[in-house]
């Protein structure tokens, strides 16, 4: 099931130590992109700002127009989000692999 990422983090208690699978449209051809399975890194609990957090990033090119997307996973106490470069953060979904 594809979840709508929202303006808030997903919730790190669910995510954690899982992998997740992103689907986005790309904003150059508008296909819609899968990513393999991405490690949610873990929340790191002794951050001191509220941006501090593990991340882990990778490079992703659309099948179809070979644009390059950026992908970025951060995770903190406060939750999880997925970037893609260039793509709104509400058109980003995600779901967790099994």
């Amino acid at each position: 099931m594809w979840i709508q990422q929202k303006n808030t983090p997903a919730p790190v208690d669910e995510l954690q130590g899982h992998t997740v699978g992103l689907k986005f449209e790309c904003n150059k051809c508008h296909q819609d992109v899968f990513t393999a399975s991405i490690g949610v890194p873990a929340a790191e609990h002794f951050a001191t700002m509220p941006d501090d957090g593990q991340y882990e990033t990778e490079q992703l090119k659309c099948p179809s127009c070979e644009m390059t997307h950026e992908i970025t996973v951060t995770s903190n106490p406060k939750g999880v989000r997925f970037e893609v470069s260039e793509v709104k953060a509400d058109q980003v979904y995600y779901q967790v692999q099994h």
